[in-house]
């Protein structure tokens, strides 16, 4: 098992962990859209953000590739509920032996989530519900569902900076490409740091690790956005996908870096 990557994001984290403003909101589900100066959610109300990017080349190497996540999030005074959704494909042009271009799919992920927190006594502490499902058709699990309960703390405040904190028991089910399942108990921990670079600019590292019986799932993103307007951004963002235990024909480890817009709401 290769977790040098995941570890050395969450030193980068842990290390940077020194000054979140106040108006930066507490840390929900790990693997939502990262936003600069997120505005306060009054009691009730709603903030949604829609992020995508694009590529497409051509030439000697011919492809698209397209990435894209919705986060909405809802407050009230007892409970903070968050509901993501994202997808990533690539698919690739080639050649074949008679002179045709063919495309093949060479990566399909779609990943959906629903959390729901309730805010308990002391800033930032809360008692928590998330269930997840991914489908990665190219991946280590071709589906993968968790759910799991805990408890979270916000573990540092400062004028820019915030460290935020999750931990508690789940359960996980997944079925492999040769259609084998697997399920058990699990122990997921997560953080998130957040950092207001400056007005424009924000950096953010989360980290979530899962471990199971039979295999540990976790996942880190990198990212830094700079705001161009009152409700548009841009984030570059470097992802890293872990299992400990896969199929001979697959690899432990899957990067994705992105370039994307986010549209805020």
């Amino acid at each position: 098992m290769k977790l040098s990557p995941i570890l050395a994001l969450l030193v980068v984290g842990v290390h940077g962990a020194a000054n979140a403003a106040p108006d930066l909101p507490q840390v929900g589900d790990v693997h939502a859209p990262l936003k600069v100066m997120m505005p306060a959610i009054p009691d009730g109300g709603w903030f949604t953000s829609a992020e995508l990017g694009a590529i497409n080349t051509s030439g000697n190497t011919s492809g698209t590739s397209v990435t894209g996540k919705i986060d909405a999030r809802h407050e009230t005074s007892d409970w903070s509920h968050e509901f993501i959704a994202s997808g990533y494909f690539k698919e690739d042009e080639y050649e074949n032996e008679e002179g045709e271009l063919l495309r093949a799919r060479s990566a399909e992920r779609w990943a959906t989530s629903a959390k729901a927190s309730f805010k308990l006594l002391g800033d930032g502490r809360r008692a928590f519900v998330l269930g997840s499902h991914v489908n990665d058709k190219f991946g280590a699990y071709v589906r993968y569902s968790s759910l799991s309960v805990g408890y979270g703390s916000r573990w540092y405040t400062a004028p820019d900076k915030t460290l935020d904190v999750e931990i508690g028991p789940g359960y996980f089910n997944g079925r492999r490409e040769t259609d084998e399942e697997e399920d058990g108990l699990t122990v997921r921990g997560a953080a998130q740091f957040r950092w207001q670079v400056s007005p424009s600019a924000f950096f953010a590292q989360t980290l979530s690790v899962e471990k199971g019986t039979s295999n540990t799932h976790s996942v880190a993103e990198t990212s830094l956005s700079t705001k161009i307007n009152g409700s548009m951004q841009m984030k570059a963002g470097f992802s890293v996908r872990n299992d400990s235990s896969v199929p001979e024909d697959k690899k432990n480890t899957d990067t994705q870096t992105s370039l994307t817009m986010v549209y805020s709401f």
